[in-house]
């Protein structure tokens, strides 16, 4: 078990037993337990207080409160309430100063390929990091950037002039994908990939939390293997909370001319496709 008395110079990062932590905080969920190679000062709790805190209580209520914001930040879950405090899953994603070094796969990797295969010319690459927020603003931002024109890839690709897909329903898959995914060891990014006839979300460990296969994308049905990031994202204005963006997209899709988007849920991952409107049905 994790020895509270050691200096964190001490503790090898990622090498702490992942089953004897599990056993200490196991009853608590994976989003809300402590990160046992950090320290209070992984958090920006400049950010914090400016940005978050005021969502939570109100501007006023932050400018006349007397709490210290090491109690705020563990009133949010964004650190343990222990003797030896140390930030949450939930609190590096949210305001750590440097997301990535402490959870390596907590980013997005963009691709726009000029083709419809992953070997054909790369247009542009984005590492996508940063805090949830962060990652949630940039790839809707890179994903507005390259939704100017749509492409009709039949036979050769052509513009067509009009908005290729519609943006809330890219928007909400790639938050999904943000907030549902597993970051409990492991190192793979959300990949998002924008070919000319297509594109491609893959969401790595994906999590179903209480869900069964078939209930996925059903309207009102939530899942909430993160349930205390889903609500720090609602505050923040990410998501609406409401359990209905997979129905959202479909929705959106549809209505804009597209294709039925395609859901692989796997063990281990979800891989979704968005196809892309042929000429006529623009």
């Amino acid at each position: 078990m994790f020895d509270k008395d050691c200096g964190r110079e001490s503790l090898p990062r990622h090498e702490e037993s992942l089953l004897n932590w599990n056993r200490r905080f196991g009853d608590q969920p994976f989003d809300v337990r402590p990160i046992p190679w950090t320290s209070i000062g992984d958090l920006n709790v400049v950010a914090f207080e400016r940005e978050y805190l005021p969502q939570v209580l109100g501007v006023e209520a932050v400018e006349f409160n007397t709490r210290s914001i090491q109690e705020y930040l563990a009133r949010t879950r964004f650190i343990d309430s222990g003797d030896d405090p140390r930030p949450t899953l939930l609190g590096i994603l949210v305001a750590g100063k440097n997301t990535r070094q402490i959870l390596p796969g907590a980013y997005i990797q963009f691709l726009r390929i000029n083709g419809t295969e992953l070997w054909d010319k790369i247009v542009d690459s984005e590492l996508v990091e940063g805090s949830i927020g962060d990652q949630c603003r940039k790839i809707v931002k890179k994903l507005r950037a390259h939704n100017g024109s749509a492409v009709d890839s039949w036979p050769t690709p052509n513009e067509i002039g009009t908005e290729a897909y519609p943006l809330r329903a890219l928007e909400e898959l790639t938050t999904n994908a943000v907030l549902h995914r597993s970051y409990e060891g492991n190192h793979s990014p959300v990949r998002v990939t924008w070919f000319n006839d297509r594109i491609e979300i893959i969401n790595p460990r994906y999590m179903l939390g209480e869900l069964v296969e078939r209930d996925f994308g059903t309207p009102g049905i939530t899942q909430a293997p993160n349930p205390n990031l889903a609500e720090a994202m609602k505050i923040l204005g990410l998501v609406e909370g409401s359990g209905n963006g997979i129905a959202t997209a479909r929705t959106l899709l549809r209505g804009a001319g597209h294709p039925s988007p395609n859901f692989e849920l796997a063990k281990n991952f979800l891989h979704i496709t968005v196809h892309s409107r042929r000429r006529n049905e623009v």
